[in-house]
């Protein structure tokens, strides 16, 4: 099933015809992407939009759509480990972020349904909270504690940030791309200093922005050894009680809730893209669903793909030093709302020759102590997914495959992933992910093929579904 902002219907635009020239290209027309053409049209540029699928069709359509500071207990971290005064960029960027929604929608006068919220993140260890509320207090955040938690779950208390907001993504970029230039079915597969290569022509542009969830170039940057995906999961319920804000759990395994309409999204069971081949994860919330609003019906269910950073910051601004002309934004966590429009004003600064107090915070050139055990991290995945594809075979045979699954068996004498139609027929793929190698897993959930590395997906077809791999698995 498809999310509830799926269902709202975005003007459709052409592939790109041919080659052309222009001052600026962004790759990726998604909530950053839109938003960094919009700002950087209205300072007076030329801007081509090139999007692999559809505008909006990757994850900005779905997001759960909160746009906030509260970003779980996130300001006591940075502030131990960053400093107060990296901290305090961190949330002054992201408060900004949350009015320059706001005067966008008033400006413009779009109707997406914005509306105004308190954010909350609640848990069971009072301390920690508390220490939170503090820390954003001290870096002129709208926090305080507070007991009172209108949920049906068990939490002794919760952090609050009023002023905060909710809105339907769709509406809202569906209003601003109408005033750009943007090529839709134009997949980009190579980009060398200022061109860029697609299906359908070239593009030469003076300056590159890539916004297309996950950089795809590995060298320069190696965003991939410094950087993992992650996956979680919504339904939408009617006749939920209403909750009253939006709130996220401060544990792990901790769920989501927000209302839009007469529905209330429930979110979580999420984890390492890659790394559910029992799957089960949207019975898990079912089962959540009806213990604590037994009244409710499902009504629509989707899942989410998060980039995710060692320190918790995300990269936005110079690709690389050797590409001084290509820009970048990812790793905004689970907030990509919030983290678009700090990438798009930022981005906007650097390329207009603008000074912009957040560079050295979210420079994607940045390395520290804080950093290390999560590289650390991320090679060893490599290496396990490496060594899965060339060591480890297969359990099971295809025979043995149920109709409606999928695994990695051995065929005609090959290690293949499999996947067999209620009918028997078989669908055959590579289990090597054409992005560095690993092996990919079986996602029954989504009946999806998934990189365990860098979270590259392809359906059970082998077609991609997302990147950074760049093209189709083989199959039979």
């Amino acid at each position: 099933m498809e999310s509830i902002w799926s269902q709202y219907p975005l003007r459709k635009r052409s592939e790109l015809q041919g080659d052309l020239e222009t001052e600026i290209a962004v790759i990726g027309a998604g909530m950053a992407g839109i938003l960094t053409a919009y700002l950087l049209q209205k300072a007076g540029h030329r801007v081509v939009v090139l999007e692999a699928a559809r505008i909006a069709g990757g994850q900005t359509r779905n997001t759960t759509a909160k746009i906030t500071a509260q970003h779980g207990l996130i300001y006591q971290k940075l502030t131990a480990e960053q400093g107060t005064e990296e901290a305090r960029l961190y949330a002054e960027a992201s408060s900004e972020a949350v009015q320059a929604y706001r005067r966008v929608v008033e400006e413009k006068n779009i109707d997406c349904d914005f509306e105004e919220q308190s954010a909350y993140v609640y848990g069971n260890h009072v301390s920690a909270l508390k220490a939170e509320a503090e820390a954003a207090r001290k870096l002129g955040l709208p926090a305080s504690f507070t007991e009172h938690v209108p949920l049906p779950v068990s939490a002794a208390g919760a952090v609050r940030f009023s002023g905060q907001a909710q809105f339907h993504p769709l509406k809202f970029i569906g209003a601003l791309a109408e005033e750009l230039e943007i090529y839709e079915n134009t997949p980009v597969r190579t980009v060398e200093d200022t061109l860029l290569q697609t299906d359908h022509g070239a593009v030469q542009a003076k300056h590159i922005v890539f916004a297309c969830h996950y950089p795809f170039v590995n060298f320069p940057g190696m965003y991939f050894a410094r950087m993992h995906q992650e996956r979680s999961y919504v339904l939408a319920l009617e006749h939920a009680a209403d909750v009253h804000g939006m709130w996220i759990g401060a544990e792990k395994n901790g769920y989501s809730f927000r209302h839009y309409g007469n529905l209330l999204l429930l979110g979580g069971e999420g984890h390492r893209t890659g790394e559910s081949s029992r799957g089960g994860r949207y019975a898990a919330l079912e089962r959540k669903a009806q213990e604590w609003f037994p009244e409710s019906r499902v009504v629509a269910r989707w899942s989410a793909q998060d980039c995710i950073t060692p320190d918790s910051i995300p990269y936005i601004g110079r690709y690389a030093d050797t590409r001084p002309n290509w820009y970048v934004a990812t790793g905004f966590q689970k907030w990509g709302m919030t983290g678009s429009m700090v990438s798009a004003q930022l981005l906007r600064d650097l390329i207009c020759g603008a000074e912009n107090p957040y560079v050295s915070l979210f420079d994607p050139g940045r390395f520290d102590l804080s950093m290390v055990d999560g590289v650390m991290a991320e090679g060893g995945q490599a290496v396990k997914g490496l060594a899965r594809r060339l060591f480890r075979l297969p359990e099971e045979t295809a025979r043995e495959i149920p109709a409606g699954h999928g695994g990695i068996v051995v065929l005609d004498g090959e290690k293949v992933g499999v996947y067999k139609e209620e009918n028997g027929t078989l669908h055959t793929v590579d289990i090597r992910c054409p992005h560095l190698g690993c092996q990919l897993e079986w996602n029954p959930d989504e009946k999806s093929w998934d990189c365990p590395c860098h979270g590259s997906r392809f359906d059970f077809r082998g077609k991609l579904i997302s990147g950074p791999a760049q093209e189709d698995i083989s199959h039979g």
